[in-house]
């Protein structure tokens, strides 16, 4: 269940042309951001090589910018930009109009049961985020 839920969020349409990837990166940064190179690599599961490819057409597109850390200037920090928290921000509020067109289709204890069992799903998610 979970894996087709996935697929209906992979599925949804990028308006921004962004690859998968790189709406993690973005979804990642509106969380914790800034970032290190080095953390996004290791959050994203990728390269060094491909999380700096990423990171470059973000910044390109004015998604994310690169700063140096006020407390180690060799060190440098991703940011993500207004303009970037505005292509999550409507990913999410997509997501949710679909989703509720979905929920039409079911009857109301249908939609009860799902209501009841949010909770339980958010425990869930906070215990593998955990792990």
């Amino acid at each position: 269940m979970i894996e087709n839920l996935t697929r209906i969020n992979i599925r949804l349409p990028s308006i921004e042309k962004l690859s998968f990837t790189a709406l993690s990166v973005l979804h990642t940064l509106t969380h914790n951001s800034p970032m290190r190179l080095t953390e996004l690599t290791a959050t994203e599961q990728v390269t060094q090589s491909a999380i700096t490819q990423i990171v470059t057409r973000l910044e390109r597109d004015g998604l994310v910018e690169r700063r140096s850390d006020p407390n180690d200037g060799r060190v440098v920090l991703v940011h993500i930009t207004p303009q970037g928290e505005n292509v999550i921000d409507s990913r999410r509020l997509e997501r949710i109009r679909r989703i509720a067109g979905f929920a039409e289709h079911l009857t109301p204890e249908e939609r009860q049961a799902i209501a009841d069992a949010i909770p339980a799903l958010m425990r869930l998610v906070g215990m593998a985020s955990d792990a």
